[in-house]
């Protein structure tokens, strides 16, 4: 069994009255996670699937009198799905106000709002939380540092979804089905998308662009939808935790680029399934996207298990000037590039180092990444 990294922060917030939510894509281990925390559950458990139509429509116009109906004398409730429920923050709200000692524990692949026809908004009565295909750090603790070292070529090219690290050998055919349609299940569900394969072509495109400014006008050129479906698109799939993204820090120079953006996925092995790209690391034109991705995706995990919060950015200008990554925390502004051969000369612009002085400035290779994934 390997051991998640936000497994004990959970735990400790089994006793206390807000609901806890566990988000992130489908297939990361959200129910085996839940299945390993069962024993600390308040007893009686009851559990309700958004998978269900009977769930669905009894959910559909909840009060608190149906609600404790339903909930009987059970004292954890745990919603699998719940992302399928129509007006799932609203349940959740008069479950957390008004059935005192009944515990909520909440799954979904994809962000609340995408189901929240009504906005009721659970500020303050959460702890939500990110599950994310298993993390560098996660393998370390499971086999030890040498070895998780010695596969980062394969994790390059086939990534972190436990259904692949746990069968080695069916990694191509196993990723070939997790890229298809049903990684966006939510989307044609909640939307009621009428062509999934330009949504699918949107992907792709996506892919391709990896590392580098996207503009929603050239994505729309390549998929044959207008900027505003486009945006939208694109929206959803962050909302469906499939890619995420930076933007682009500008505050002091003229020549900066104010409202780029630049998106990655949260794991390189479906990056590379969408386009069916899994030749090795040596025979890769696209190594230093890979390696970007591998490195920037591993730190959003690594920040998210540690409850750290902070800015996260890109910097470039429109003479081509750029540092690849850069984090804002406390105060304190940390700077990195990423090159794949470590032999490569590399320097940071003197333009961004003047214009934000103080800034710790790091050169990430394969030779001295560790650290970056496995210590504050």
């Amino acid at each position: 069994m390997i051991n998640r990294d936000i497994a004990p922060s959970v735990n400790s917030r089994l006793a206390d009255e807000k609901a806890i939510i566990l988000l992130g894509p489908r297939q990361v281990g959200k129910s085996t996670l839940l299945k390993q925390l069962a024993p600390a559950f308040r007893q009686k458990v009851v559990e309700w699937s958004g998978d269900d139509a009977d769930v669905r429509t009894l959910l559909a116009n909840p009060t608190a009198t149906l609600l404790r109906q339903y909930i009987g004398a059970a004292k954890t409730l745990v919603i699998d799905e719940a992302q399928r429920i129509e007006n799932i923050g609203l349940c959740i709200k008069l479950i957390v106000d008004q059935i005192p000692g009944v515990k909520v524990i909440a799954t979904g692949s994809s962000a609340f709002d995408l189901a929240n026809r009504i906005n009721e908004p659970l500020t303050g009565r959460k702890w939500e939380y990110r599950l994310y295909p298993f993390s560098f750090g996660e393998m370390v603790n499971h086999h030890g540092f040498m070895e998780e070292n010695r596969l980062l070529n394969h994790r390059l090219i086939y990534g972190y979804y436990p259904e692949i690290v746990n069968n080695p050998g069916e990694e191509e055919v196993r990723l070939k089905q997790l890229s298809s349609s049903y990684l966006y299940k939510d989307i044609l569900t909640w939307e009621r998308i009428q062509k999934p394969d330009k949504m699918e072509r949107l992907v792709q495109a996506l892919a391709f662009q990896l590392g580098n400014e996207v503009s929603f006008n050239e994505l729309g050129q390549l998929t044959g939808l207008d900027n505003e479906t486009t945006e939208k698109y694109v929206d959803l799939l962050e909302k469906s935790f499939i890619v995420f993204r930076l933007g682009s820090l500008s505050r002091n120079l003229r020549n900066e680029l104010k409202k780029s953006r630049k998106f990655y996925f949260y794991d390189n092995g479906l990056r590379n399934a969408v386009i069916n790209q899994f030749s090795p690391v040596a025979l890769r034109q696209d190594i230093g996207a890979l390696w970007e991705n591998f490195v920037v995706s591993e730190r959003v995990k690594y920040l998210a298990y540690r409850e750290i919060n902070c800015n996260r950015y890109f910097w470039r200008t429109h003479a081509q000037q750029e540092v690849d990554y850069i984090e804002e925390r406390n105060g304190q502004m940390r700077a990195y590039e990423f090159k794949w051969n470590a032999h490569t000369k590399a320097r940071f612009p003197k333009t961004f180092l003047d214009a934000y002085p103080g800034t710790e400035a790091h050169i990430l290779t394969p030779e001295n990444f560790q650290a970056f994934l496995l210590e504050p």
